[in-house]
């Protein structure tokens, strides 16, 4: 039980900090004027759930587009969830390009933090 709340935990600031990366590096995402640590950990924690609940769902309803595009769609589903992401939180994304860049942005940026602080 404390492994996994540990691994949440770290799951939930690894997204942060990946969420500040991006926003500090592209300007096509940023957080709004005035936002805080609380803001920045809501946006990583609604990112998280919105990756581990939403995604698979959409990617499920998006399979056949997938399929013709060899996954290239995914990097759309991707784009709209930090969309729908950055419209429940302070993250603010600059239309679908902005979303896009700063989704791919964000997955790579995650990847890389995921392997630097594995166990």
């Amino acid at each position: 039980m404390l492994g996994a709340m540990r691994a949440l935990l770290a799951r939930l600031l690894l997204n942060t900090l990946a969420l500040w990366l991006v926003a500090g590096l592209y300007s096509g995402v940023y957080f709004a004027q005035g936002a805080d640590l609380l803001d920045y950990l809501v946006a990583g924690a609604l990112w998280g759930l919105a990756n581990a609940l939403l995604r698979p769902l959409l990617l499920f309803l998006t399979l056949p587009l997938n399929l013709l595009t060899l996954g290239l769609f995914t990097l759309v589903v991707n784009a709209f969830v930090l969309y729908l992401v950055a419209q429940a939180t302070a993250l603010e994304v600059q239309g679908f390009a902005g979303a896009f860049f700063g989704a791919l942005l964000l997955s790579l940026l995650s990847l890389l933090l995921s392997w630097l602080f594995r166990d």
